[in-house]
């Protein structure tokens, strides 16, 4: 397989929760992390917009991401910017 990354990713496994349209949220778990982007495991991949808040549980922060690519229970992220 290819590695289409244009830098590392760090593995982790942090709790967080996708944050979308009028009120709508998905927690998932951050399983890699770069400065651009992440890997997110969730309960199923079908009704998660292709923008949206994640906000790291028991972390200050949340990015505004554009999903990139996703499979059945994962999905790939773009941050738009950085944590605010």
């Amino acid at each position: 397989m290819d590695e289409k990354r244009d830098e590392f990713r760090s593995r982790v496994l942090k709790a967080a929760t996708i944050s979308f349209g009028n009120g709508g949220v998905i927690s998932c778990v951050i399983r890699n992390l770069s400065p651009r982007g992440a890997a997110l495991d969730v309960e199923s991949s079908l009704d998660i917009p292709d923008e949206f808040k994640l906000i790291l549980d028991r972390e200050e922060e949340h990015y505004h991401c554009r999903l990139i690519w996703r499979k059945a229970k994962r999905i790939g992220v773009r941050f738009r910017s950085g944590p605010e």
